[in-house]
């Protein structure tokens, strides 16, 4: 056999080692990137299976450092596959996306575009103790309905924008920090732009919640305020007081 040919067999064995590998990479991977983009703050614990198709738990955390953490019940399962413009990413999680959730992730420009199908899932508001300060304190229950509409984020190196919409109707609301219960029903609504818009509205309930944000190089900025209804300021003055400054009835919340 000549030297051309060992080359080529050898080229072939290369190859097919680099396939073998990328198509049995294991989930552990995947796992691993997830806690290194989000910096610890979601985990995929226990990760099953490969990086295009897997299971494991869901848990929120703090950070590194933080002592908090909330696991979704049932897990998730995913599946990555090529597409046209990049990958798909279809993620199910039984107790909250049983039809699952449709991800694209292609190339945009300098960054990378993240088109989110048109869905409706609901998730349990507990989940949200585990990011830590100041969620572990509000220990916030609910149910958290999550809807999109034509969404895209179009992700640069210093800043992003979207297309679209994605509502959160938070529904039932109530807090360790209050005894009344339920204290009221909020939307957010994520509105797509050069410039991305955050308006917060209450839909009903004795504690109002308002105010509006915009993103501006890829940072939120926001600005609202928290009151109660007149017959129920002494059940939530000690909410009131954690969840911004103190101007006479209102609670004024800034971020950014």
């Amino acid at each position: 056999m000549s030297v051309r040919s060992y080359l080529g067999l050898g080229l072939c064995a290369v190859a097919g080692a680099l396939l073998a590998t990328v198509a049995l990479a294991p989930a552990a991977w995947l796992s691993k990137a997830v806690n290194n983009a989000t910096e610890g703050r979601v985990l995929l614990s226990g990760a099953q299976g490969t990086v295009w198709t897997g299971s494991s738990q869901l848990v929120l955390s703090g950070g590194p450092q933080s002592q908090s953490a909330s696991r979704l019940p049932d897990g998730v399962q995913w599946q990555v596959r090529p597409s046209w413009t990049g990958l798909r990413l279809t993620l199910t999680a039984p107790c909250c996306a049983p039809q699952g959730l449709q991800l694209d992730v292609g190339l945009q420009g300098l960054g990378l575009a993240l088109t989110l199908q048109d869905q409706q899932s609901r998730w349990p508001a507990q989940l949200l103790a585990g990011l830590g300060t100041p969620w572990n304190t509000l220990q916030l229950q609910g149910d958290l309905s999550l809807q999109s509409q034509n969404l895209t984020l179009n992700l640069a190196t210093q800043n992003w924008t979207s297309t679209g919409q994605l509502v959160l109707q938070a529904q039932g609301m109530s807090s360790q920090l209050s005894t009344l219960r339920p204290m009221g029903s909020y939307i957010l609504t994520l509105q797509g732009g050069a410039t991305p818009t955050l308006q917060l509205q209450t839909a009903q309930g004795p504690l109002r919640l308002s105010g509006e944000g915009l993103w501006v190089g890829g940072r939120l900025r926001f600005t609202g305020e928290a009151s109660a209804e007149p017959a129920q300021e002494a059940e939530l003055a000690n909410l009131l007081n954690i969840m911004g400054r103190r101007n006479g009835a209102r609670s004024v919340i800034t971020l950014g």
